[in-house]
């Protein structure tokens, strides 16, 4: 690899732990950080962090080491730079993270141009922290009523709000991620809640500590750039939320992003109470996905609209493209699903378990099932409309077998609405298509769509069920 000069200068100055361009630094062994992996660092590290936010604003750098740390705080002006060789080590106690919920790693609140960079590592040390999560429970020295209950999945862990994940920031504007590598969390891994103007550029996530690992939440964010990230996440990779009913996402674009999950690789919702607008996704890779390459889903009243897919590459995933208008929040009208458009998407669906052999891999199904097409699904009087597939090919490798359930077109009404359900492309059991399944919805263009299986098939390719306005062209 060639560097320029000004490269070199900028790899000098990281080694040195002088001030790097953007403004003065607070270099967080000057406040007495310790890096070497055992000294609590929680105070010093902030100390560096308010010192930079007293004076308007500054570098605080993580040099060469690795620094133990609490919950920390970031501010606004401040930007945290971690270099190439340094490592923030979350806290292996539950009790560094507060009492009732656990805070997120870093955190920051109502704040205005805040930063992470640098190509260091965040480690939140995820397996050790929930170890001692479950210590915690067990001797009665941390509430959960729910951790020895069954989930829907047929497995038992700790609540949501007794792990930690890395970072939470919410209402805060101008907040840019740039090129750390976020690592093994206890929960999800980052989340952005009410924030404007969002970039997360060049970000790595390899978070495969425990479930519910999301790689990144963001939640009712407006001006939003998700560019160049790498994610391998033990649930959903990216993921859009609404969970304030005054809000959405809006305006957001996730390109040239690489996705491996053991649940969805891009998915919307399941929290869709305000909605999502002008959502752009394009030049994005999926792999070794257990459940969905695709998942957009409004559940909750929100409204789902102006959302353009294009470039989507998507190899050994469960299940292609699950488009889903439901009534899971029956204190509000259903929502609506509307002007979506999927162009370039290209998506090997295997015929075994997409990501086995993963740590934490997604649950098994529970019950023998034929391969799920790719659905559009809305409820009775609420359809989805306006979807437009264009060039779209996808291909299933698995085998049939005609015994598992009730197929063709006789056996349409056995299909459930499922309205207020948890939202899943397996959720309306075994479906009367192979290929791609419609059902409840109005107006639907597909333009040189390609629908390929491997074997022969007792059930049709397409069907539409209660569908207004098909139009097709260019199908081989």
């Amino acid at each position: 690899m060639r560097l320029s000069l000004l490269s070199m200068m900028f790899v000098l100055v990281l080694a040195t732990d002088v001030a790097v361009a953007g403004g003065p630094s607070f270099v967080i062994t000057h406040y007495g950080a310790k890096g070497d992996g055992k000294t609590m660092n929680t105070r010093a590290i902030q100390r560096a962090i308010d010192a930079a936010a007293a004076a308007g604003g500054g570098i605080v750098v993580v040099p060469s080491g690795k620094f133990l740390t609490g919950v920390i705080t970031l501010k606004s002006g401040v930007e945290l730079h971690l270099a190439a060789d340094a490592v923030l080590l979350g806290s292996t106690r539950r009790s560094d993270y507060g009492g009732e919920r656990a805070s997120a790693l870093i955190v920051a609140d109502g704040q205005q141009g805040i930063a992470i960079t640098g190509g260091g590592v965040i480690d939140g040390e995820g397996r050790e922290v929930v170890e001692d999560v479950y210590r915690m429970l067990k001797a009665g020295t941390l509430q959960d009523p729910d951790w020895q209950k069954e989930n829907p999945w047929h497995q038992k862990r700790p609540n949501e709000y007794n792990r930690p994940g890395i970072i939470h920031f919410t209402h805060c504007t101008n907040v840019r991620l740039d090129s750390v590598l976020l690592k093994d969390a206890a929960c999800w891994v980052q989340t952005y809640t009410e924030c404007d103007h969002l970039s997360l550029t060049n970000l790595r996530v390899q978070s495969t500590a425990y479930w519910n690992n999301d790689g990144i939440d963001v939640v009712d964010c407006k001006d939003v750039q998700i560019t160049g990230c790498v994610v391998n996440a033990d649930d959903d990779g990216i993921c859009l939320k609404s969970s304030n009913p005054a809000s959405r996402c809006e305006n957001i674009l996730v390109a040239h992003c690489d996705v491996r999950s053991s649940a969805s690789g891009i998915k919307f919702g399941t929290a869709s109470f305000g909605g999502f607008k002008n959502i752009t996704i394009k030049d994005v890779t999926v792999h070794d996905t257990y459940r969905s390459a695709l998942a957009l889903e409004c559940v909750d009243g929100g409204a789902m609209e102006n959302v353009t897919v294009e470039n989507v590459a998507a190899v050994n995933t469960g299940n292609a493209l699950f488009i889903r208008l439901g009534h899971r929040n029956q204190q509000l009208p259903p929502g609506s699903v509307r002007h979506v458009t999927i162009k370039n998407l290209h998506v090997e669906v295997p015929a075994g378990k997409p990501d086995k052999g993963y740590e934490m891999e997604g649950p098994e199904m529970g019950y023998a099932h034929n391969f799920f097409p790719a659905s559009i699904v809305g409820i009775p009087g609420h359809p989805v409309e306006d979807v437009v597939f264009e060039n779209v090919e996808i291909v299933y490798k698995g085998v049939e077998d005609k015994s598992l359930g009730r197929y063709g077109l006789d056996s349409l009404a056995y299909v459930p609405e499922n309205e207020s359900a948890y939202p899943e492309y397996s959720m309306f059991g075994e479906l009367p298509a192979w290929g791609l399944y419609v059902r409840h919805v109005s107006g639907l263009q597909l333009r040189q769509v390609t629908l390929r299986h491997q074997q022969e098939s007792f059930r049709p390719a397409m069907v539409f069920d209660d569908v207004k306005g098909v139009s097709v062209e260019g199908a081989p």
